[in-house]
């Protein structure tokens, strides 16, 4: 089996591409990805209001040359820098902070035509649920 080339790794984000309404108890929002430039990475833009407060951000996902992994680096409006690590396989959304040996991360799985992603992030001590549904 051959090893997926940087281009094709991104690609399998490609579900993700849209605009997506975000909801979850004590959370709602929106997020889009897009493409950057020639596919070179797709970008992130958040929007979420969780317990009353708005934070915003965006974030760059590209492929790591020395791992071959997704991984991404997301600037909040507070002015955190974080580090997460993607992986779409089959119909599971996996996204570690920080790297894949991390025990927080988001597991979702989407529906049969990518038009809703349900899962949680989950951490020790805690964690929450929440939808995607594309709205555009």
């Amino acid at each position: 089996m051959s090893e997926q080339s940087p281009a094709d790794a991104l690609r399998t984000l490609a579900p993700l591409i849209g605009t997506w309404k975000v909801e979850g108890p004590g959370h709602h929002g929106t997020v889009s990805y897009e493409w950057f430039e020639d596919g070179a990475f797709v970008v992130q833009r958040v929007e979420l209001v969780s317990d009353g407060e708005t934070s915003r951000g965006v974030e760059y996902i590209g492929v790591d040359a020395d791992t071959g992994m997704l991984r991404s680096h997301y600037f909040s409006n507070t002015g955190k820098i974080l580090e997460y690590t993607y992986q779409l396989a089959g119909g599971t959304l996996t996204i570690w902070f920080g790297g894949t040996d991390s025990p927080a991360k988001f597991v979702g799985e989407f529906d049969a035509g990518h038009t809703v992603n349900t899962g949680a992030w989950q951490w020790p001590g805690g964690g929450y649920e929440s939808t995607m549904t594309r709205v555009g």
